[in-house]
């Protein structure tokens, strides 16, 4: 179970946390000594205000007055002892102030949640006094916002390297798949041209008439075959051909080659044709790959029913068997390479299928409906191109 998540993706999503996480510490603690040096500088401003208030006309306020001017990027809004706004502000938008009435209101309630205000004494009796409300500089507001800004980017940072990888490992199996089936149908093309040419060895020696035709059929089969595995890797020919006549053709191949005890049913709707563009070899494996599972899960007995549906954007096929059904465990892994339940056989029909279906047909294939002991349903949908 460890061994599961110690690979790439699990340390690049732990060093990608840390980072974020020691940023998010880092910032924090830089926005909270901004915020506490932001509020000495308010305290020195609003007591150089009360120097410049309180001072005689003889007095030396240069140092009082430079105070005061240096304050270029703290928001501070002056209020009277019952927080009444008066025009006194600094570091606001003018702009806002003017066309909006309700600016420096709302601006005070800002202040109001983020800090308590200083207040400057001007008369003990009728009490009278100014209370100064701050806000944040941009540098404490751009600091705060840092990490989100990182964590975007790192998290950008993560989706890439995945998609990347991702990427590398389909174009791996690609050409493996490709290699595999091209070196599958090299080499079932030898022995088939040689059983062609016994077959026409045996047309001339008297008592064979009746193994030939059976012969030839196994031959061509051979070479359907090998036509199909040919195909992989490169892009098939699309042709415009008749669905329920492929239908068909497939339920009847393959109801001649099982038991008499299996129902086989085509429902078309009543419709006697649908255009579609396929890859008729390619399609027929398809068809050939689904009914050989449905009749093996079945075990000799049963019933495999084929739907055919047609919508203004697409067409359906449903294939559904009567047989054992898929465990909700095992849905998620049908069409993984080297997944099966049989005792023999590399688990790779489906994924071809899955393959075919896809990357040729721009279509899709995939488990509608499955139930333990009562049967799979899966579902073909061929986009119509125009």
């Amino acid at each position: 179970m460890i061994k599961q998540w110690l690979n790439w993706r699990t340390l690049l999503a732990f060093i990608a946390i840390i980072i974020v996480s020691g940023t998010i510490w880092y910032s924090q603690y830089l926005a909270n000594k901004i915020a506490i040096d932001e509020t000495r500088r308010v305290e020195s401003w609003v007591e150089a205000q009360r120097t410049i208030m309180q001072a005689p006309d003889e007095a030396n306020l240069n140092l009082a007055i430079k105070i005061s001017s240096e304050n270029e990027d703290i928001p501070i809004i002056e209020t009277n002892e019952k927080d009444s706004i008066t025009n006194n502000y600094l570091n606001l938008d003018t702009i806002k102030v003017k066309e909006d009435a309700g600016y420096l209101l709302h601006k005070l309630k800002e202040f109001k949640r983020l800090h308590a205000p200083i207040v400057m004494v001007l008369t003990k009796s009728p009490y009278t006094a100014n209370k100064y409300y701050y806000g944040k500089s941009k540098l404490q507001s751009q600091v705060r916002y840092y990490p989100i800004v990182q964590l975007i980017i790192v998290t950008l940072f993560i989706i890439v390297t995945i998609i990347a990888q991702q990427t590398t490992y389909r174009s791996r199996q690609n050409q493996l798949w490709v290699g595999m089936a091209k070196e599958t149908a090299h080499q079932l093309g030898t022995p088939v041209t040689s059983l062609k040419g016994w077959i026409e060895v045996l047309k001339e020696i008297p008592g064979t008439e009746s193994i030939n035709p059976e012969l030839v059929k196994d031959v061509n089969r051979l070479e359907l075959i090998t036509d199909r595995f040919g195909k992989i890797g490169s892009q098939p020919q699309l042709e415009e051909r008749n669905i329920i006549s492929q239908l068909q053709y497939m339920v009847d191949y393959m109801k001649k080659r099982a038991s008499n005890r299996v129902e086989f049913r085509l429902d078309t709707e009543g419709k006697p044709e649908i255009a579609a563009m396929i890859s008729p070899p390619l399609f027929d494996w398809v068809i050939e790959n689904l009914l050989k599972n449905a009749l093996d899960a079945m075990e000799g007995q049963g019933k495999i029913e084929v739907h055919v549906a047609e919508a203004p954007a697409k067409i359906t096929i449903d294939v559904t068997d009567s047989g054992k059904g898929i465990s909700k465990a095992n849905i998620a892994n049908v069409f993984k390479p080297g997944f099966t339940t049989k005792k023999r056989g590399w688990g790779l029909g489906l994924t071809l299928t899955k393959r075919i279906m896809k990357q040729y047909h721009k279509g899709d294939i995939f488990i509608k409906w499955s139930e333990v002991g009562k049967g799979t349903t899966f579902r073909i949908e061929l986009v119509r191109q125009n």
